[in-house]
This record gives structure tokens, sequence and C-alpha cells, in this order.
């Protein structure tokens, strides 16, 4: 398909080129203004064509908003009980394997696990009260350890579901003792 309005450049420049006299020194003459029509016909229909083509519609707009919204809506949902899902895993896995891995190792340099006295800061620093680590090889953590919700670990030794060892758990998302959230090292 031909476009009728669209007149290729070298045509214009030659249409032009023929138009314009000589002038004898050798120079060109100043192009009358009929002459130099052609070009200015062509670029002033290119720029409303080219005007037409940019930019969006509102309709467009519009589409756009309404296709992200939709996707939003569907993804939204299904994330959004991830956040808390996460931080249960965290929480088993501080309780199941990285605390208990250095209260073993402290109950290896010391022969026993740390009472509900000393509680994990026994794990920081060693401590003064009975019965006194003596062959203390730490710190066996970093830092006093902290569940996703912000509160401390609870630890009892001797536990009370886990009479040989030790019970270590964690409040939950409420912070209280008892109900649903309680996450505990004797749980299956």
């Amino acid at each position: 398909m031909k476009n009728k309005r669209f007149t290729p450049l070298e045509k214009t420049a030659e249409k032009i080129s023929s138009e314009i006299p000589f002038k004898a020194e050798g120079g060109l003459k100043q192009p009358s203004a009929y002459a130099a029509r052609p070009v200015r016909k062509f670029f002033s229909n290119r720029r409303k064509e080219l005007c037409s083509l940019t930019g969006f519609t509102l309709i467009e707009l519009m589409l756009v908003v309404i296709i992200i919204g939709t996707l939003a809506a569907l993804v939204i949902p299904r994330l959004a009980g991830r956040a808390e899902q996460a931080r249960n895993t965290a929480v088993k896995a501080d309780i199941l394997s990285n605390i208990p891995l250095a209260l073993d190792l402290y109950e290896l340099d010391n022969g026993v696990y740390p009472t509900s006295q000393q509680g994990l800061d026994a794990l920081i620093e060693k401590t003064t009260t009975q019965p006194i680590a003596r062959n203390w090889n730490g710190p066996y953590l970093k830092k006093k350890p902290v569940d996703p919700w912000g509160n401390e670990y609870r630890y009892l030794g001797p536990g009370i579901h886990n009479t040989e060892d030790y019970d270590l758990f964690s409040l939950g998302k409420d912070g209280s003792e008892g109900g649903n959230d309680d996450i505990g090292n004797w749980e299956d």
C-alpha cells in the first residue's frame, strides 16, 4: 500500500534543485518561496503523522491499570500469609538446630546443660552461678537469640517436656505463654 502523502526526500531535493537557477558567478541564487514549498509541506506532514503516532490514549492507559490491578488482586492474597509462615519456619530452625547446636557444644565442654537460672546467657558469657562452667570455651552464640517477633527464646533446664535435657521454645506472635502460636522443641 503506497502512502500518497509521502514524498521521498531525494525526489523533493531533485525537484528543488531543478527549479533553482545558478548565478553567473557559479553560486546559487536564493531559492524562492515557491521552490522551498515542497520541503516545508513534506516536513509539516511528517510532523503531523509523528504527533498522531506518539503517546497513549486514555483508554489504553486505563486498560493497563485494570490489568495490573487484576494481577495484584490475584497475587497479593497468596503472598499475604507467607510472611507469618516464614517466621514460623525461622523459629523452628532456631529451636531445632541452631540454638541446640550451641547448647550441645556447651554440654560437651562442661558435662551439663545450663540451668534455667543461667539460661541462654551461659552460651554468650561465662556464668558465675552454680554449676560453674569450668571448661567454658565460648562464646557459643554471638548474641542473645531473639525470635522473629522480637521476643527472647525461653529456656528451661531441665525441662518440663524434656526432663532429660532442656525445653527450648518461643512464645510466638502474641508473646504470651499458652495459645496455639507457641513453638517448642518437644513438638513433632
